[in-house]
């Protein structure tokens, strides 16, 4: 039997870490308006071109959910169909794929169709579905699977360290005169989700160099089992950061493997260029 993984396109992963002959990963677009441009969020987004758009607009960008029709769609590619949405407080995505399901469900019945909320978003949700593969490769019951990644969930993080804070600030999120106080003195936040589906401030520091330092410090503190974790980094535009990032997690931390992979469109939009995003 063939196994599916769906995820939105919030979710920054790399589908060669997942799909084999018996496991496919298949992404859900969202749709992000640039004033009267629209977006589709998919493999033919050029990020050079949405941030160049997005940079260029004084407002801020407008994100919309997939509908439950496009989970519709894929949920016939595999038997067993396992799912990560963007967390339920950040976005309708997980709603959609519930009312897909229910849809699914009624009409044919016999399908295991398995939602996961991430209460996370980019890659938070990467590591899950590289949870989900990775049991599933070990031939793990499908109601096994489901308990084990709830579990991993439970001691899964996910935190940010931004540069720019241009869409925050269109949209709201962030006052304009912090943000411009922040930039000032280039102290760079470094924030988190709260293991609920929000995202709060944790800590600050002056410079990358030394929120990398202190991000290292919080996740050696915070992940009591990080030797059999994957940290996966995400970034926009900004490969040697990311890398540096990598060299400082492995001076202090011994861990299963270390990804870095480019944001998606819809991670791009929030963390803007020069922005990193780790989960463990």
């Amino acid at each position: 039997m063939r196994n599916g993984i769906i995820v939105d396109s919030a979710c920054d992963v790399d589908k060669k870490y997942i799909e084999d002959e018996n496991c496919i990963i298949a992404f859900v677009p969202l749709t992000l308006q640039v004033e009267d441009k629209v977006f589709t969020d998919d493999e033919n987004l050029c990020i050079d071109e949405y941030l160049a758009h997005m940079e260029a607009s004084s407002l801020g960008v407008k994100t919309s959910a997939p509908s439950p029709g496009s989970f519709l769609e894929r949920f016939g590619l595999a038997d067993n169909i396992f799912v990560v949405t963007l967390s339920n407080k950040l976005s309708a995505t997980y709603q959609s794929a519930v009312t897909a399901k229910r849809m699914y469900m009624e009409e044919y019945s016999k399908k295991f169709i398995h939602i996961f909320d991430s209460l996370s978003a980019s890659v938070g949700e990467g590591v899950i579905a590289l949870k989900i593969a990775e049991l599933l490769k070990n031939g793990i019951p499908n109601a096994n699977v489901v308990d084990q990644v709830n579990q991993f969930m439970k001691g899964m993080r996910t935190y940010f360290i931004l540069d720019k804070y241009d869409n925050l600030i269109k949209t709201g999120r962030i006052n304009p005169y912090i943000a411009k106080i922040a930039s000032f003195l280039n102290v760079k936040p470094i924030c988190a989700d709260d293991q609920k589906g929000e995202i709060k401030l944790l800590d600050k520091a002056r410079g990358y160099t030394k929120s990398m330092k202190r991000l290292v410090e919080i996740i050696k503190a915070n992940t009591p089992d990080i030797e059999t974790r994957i940290i996966s980094i995400a970034h926009v535009k900004c490969l040697e950061k990311a890398l540096a990032l990598k060299d400082e997690l492995l001076k202090h931390l011994t861990v299963k493997d270390i990804m870095i992979q480019e944001c998606r469109g819809l991670t791009t939009t929030y963390a803007n260029r020069g922005g990193l995003v780790v989960a463990v």
